[in-house]
């Protein structure tokens, strides 16, 4: 198994409602889970390959909960990543020497049968963890806007956010608002002012790394 980690910045959607009921171990709120999700990493290697700087984005969706599988998903690398790197990536992302059930990655590579081929593209993505502000956007294939939850009487903004110790995705993460546009054959129609998140992933094969750092220079252009 190639060593491997990551520290990067998550802004993740789906069209579930706020909080996303997967967080707790139960059902989807309409049955259905359609995700958009875009991380940039500050700091990463596979092996010897560094993975500083790079992007990297995703689509999948499931006609059930994600635990019955028969999903669907869609990779998108940064074109910028080097031949070496875009096999670096796409091994993490697939699952690839990782131990099982440990990372988000492995999940969603399990539970997935339709896999389409991965596409090379500029990816930008900005985000404020703090702010609860994001936005990722894939030329071509889906477009990705994140704001803070607003109280329903007084249009203030509301911050909640989820702390799971054992998790394969974040210990913390930020609650927020979610709106994902797709412009290929790929469609997530439903996920308009539905569930989103921000978080730091600090991952390896094992899963969830512990620390007491955070992102030192997120995308910040809030």
């Amino acid at each position: 198994m190639t060593p491997w980690e990551i520290h990067a910045v998550l802004v993740a959607n789906c069209n579930c409602a706020y909080g996303c009921p997967c967080q707790f171990d139960a059902l989807p709120t309409y049955g259905t889970c359609e995700a958009a999700d875009g991380f940039w990493i500050e700091k990463g290697f596979y092996g010897e390959v560094s993975l500083d700087g790079l992007s990297a984005g995703m689509l999948a969706k499931w006609p059930g909960p994600i635990h019955e599988g028969n999903g669907e998903r869609l990779i998108i690398i940064d074109d910028q990543a080097s031949l070496e790197q875009r096999n670096a990536l796409e091994k993490i992302i697939t699952g690839e020497d990782t131990e099982d059930l440990a990372t988000i990655f492995w999940v969603v590579n399990a539970m997935t049968s339709i896999r389409h081929e991965t596409l090379y593209l500029p990816i930008k993505i900005e985000a404020d963890i703090e702010l609860r502000k994001g936005h990722v956007v894939v030329d071509g294939v889906f477009e990705l806007n994140v704001e803070p939850i607003k109280n329903a009487v007084t249009g203030a903004e509301h911050r909640a956010r989820i702390e799971i110790p054992d998790g394969f995705e974040f210990t913390i993460a930020e609650m927020a608002s979610g709106t994902a546009k797709t412009h290929s054959s790929f469609k997530l129609p439903n996920n308009n002012g539905t569930h989103a998140h921000l978080a730091e992933l600090h991952l390896n094969n094992s899963g969830i790394i512990l620390s007491l750092i955070h992102i030192s220079e997120p995308t910040r252009p809030y």
